[in-house]
This record gives structure tokens, C-alpha cells and sequence, in this order.
């Protein structure tokens, strides 16, 4: 895939819930190998997009492709296993689960062994599982949490449960990642950790698309950004463009960005 092709594709796309509007006739495409940001004020809709591109909600009209495969209607782990993951606003880990278990529990989506295999314990299912349980290693090392691999999520510190989400997520071998809001509650250290690590996983070959608050990391770190605002989009384009935009700047920036 060139770095120049569509990857996913949103066409026409809304979503109801009773009277309420929460996105509407929503159009727009993410090129493989770019970081896509999605802005916008609080009850924008953005959520309900992520909801809506990964399987959680299905769409009142409109299709979404992926690859140019048609996505919309299908479940969330059919998303998964085509080659995108997520990330949750609201941090979900197995709490009670090592570091590594939740690693592990990600990867099983792209596993062979059945129930069967799993009560039998035959040589291939074993070299499955160990097979697992490496890349979970490998993967908490490349997101910088390994010495915490036998700690309970629970125990982790807050940026280090973000980093252990991301983990998770990569563990599906995702085209695309989509990410929710993952540098809430962390501190500009913290910060600056994330933007290094979503660089480096671009580096690596897949695509991101983010939503987040912080427009200064938004702004510094996306190819290209998109603004929804009452469940519309209002602007995309490159960053310095979207933010001398007289719409975003009325909806959400304001005059505090530089």
C-alpha cells in the first residue's frame, strides 16, 4: 500500500439517537502512513464517531470502507480483525491482570488454536501461547513499560496504563489505530513521552488517527486535522490551515492557540 492511498474511507455517515443528531452526513478519508486528528468542542460527536468507525454503534446512513472493504455494520471485533484498533477515552484494562496478561488477551484475536486446542494442550497450542507471550514482551518493551510487565494493571501509574492500552491495541496488528483522547490526565512530561512513541509507531507503519483536547499536541503532531462541531465537520486540512480557520476558531480554538 502506497503512502498516498486511502486507507479508510468515511462517506456520508450519521448517527441518531431518538431527535438528536449526534453526527451528520459526516465525509472524510484517512491515507495510509498519516496521523489524522479529530477536534472539536465536548459533545461534538467525536466519540460517536469512534463508536461508529470501530463497530460499537452501527450507522443510520452512509458506509465506511477500510481498504476499500465495506465496514460499517459489522461488529467490533470483525473491525479488529480486518485491521483496526482503538483506544478508549475512559482507560479499559483488565484491572486485576498483569501487564502482559493484557497484552496477551489483545494478540489472541490473531490466533489459530480453538477450544479444543486450548483443553488439549498439543504441541502447536503450546508453541502458540509462547509464541504469545513473546510478542507481549516485545511489545511492552517497544511502549516503554516492560520492567512492569508482572504488575497488576491496577498498580500501573496513570501514563503507564495508557501505554499499556496502546500495547494492547498493537498486539491485534492494526493498519490503523485509533486513539481516544490519550493524553488525558497526563502531565506535559507524560506528554511529550506519547508524542514520541505515537511518532515512532507511525514510523513503523500504521496509521493514526487521534482524537484529543490538547490542540498544541494535536497541532504538532497530525498531517492533517478534521473539526467536527454539532456533529458536522466545519474544517480539514493541515494544521496551520484548520487553525486560521474563522469556523474553528468561532466553534473551539479561540485566540489562545499560537
Amino acid at each position: 500500500m502506497s503512502d498516498t492511498e486511502t486507507l479508510l474511507n468515511v462517506s456520508g455517515v450519521s448517527r441518531y439517537f431518538g431527535g438528536l443528531a449526534a453526527l451528520q452526513d459526516v465525509s472524510l478519508h484517512i491515507r495510509a502512513g498519516e496521523i489524522y486528528g479529530l477536534i472539536g468542542p465536548n459533545g461534538a460527536g467525536k466519540t460517536t464517531l469512534f463508536n461508529v468507525l470501530t463497530g460499537l454503534y452501527r450507522t443510520d446512513t452512509g458506509s465506511i470502507s477500510l481498504r476499500g472493504k465495506r465496514i460499517s455494520g459489522l461488529r467490533p471485533n470483525q473491525v479488529a480483525a480486518l485491521g483496526m484498533a482503538r483506544t478508549f477515552q475512559n482507560i479499559r484494562l483488565f484491572a486485576n491482570m498483569t501487564a502482559i496478561e493484557n497484552v496477551m488477551v489483545g494478540r489472541h484475536l490473531r490466533t489459530r488454536a480453538g477450544i479444543i486446542g486450548a483443553i488439549l494442550r498439543d504441541r502447536d497450542t503450546r508453541a502458540e501461547e509462547t509464541a504469545i507471550q513473546q510478542r507481549a514482551r516485545e511489545l511492552l518493551e517497544y511502549v516503554g513499560i516492560m520492567k512492569q510487565a508482572y504488575m497488576p494493571a491496577k498498580h500501573l501509574a496513570y501514563g503507564d496504563q495508557r501505554r499499556l492500552e496502546i500495547a494492547r491495541a498493537l498486539a491485534t496488528d492494526p493498519m490503523l489505530l485509533a486513539l481516544d483522547e490519550p493524553a488525558a490526565g497526563m502531565n506535559p512530561s507524560e506528554t511529550a513521552r506519547l508524542q514520541d512513541l505515537l511518532q515512532k509507531i507511525r514510523a513503523d507503519g500504521v496509521t493514526l488517527l487521534l482524537i484529543e483536547h490538547d490542540v498544541k499536541l494535536v497541532m504538532g503532531l497530525c498531517d492533517r486535522v478534521a473539526v467536527l462541531d454539532y456533529g458536522r465537520i466545519i474544517a480539514e486540512g493541515v494544521p496551520a490551515e484548520v487553525k486560521r480557520d474563522p469556523r474553528v476558531i468561532e466553534a473551539y480554538l479561540g485566540a489562545s492557540v499560537p
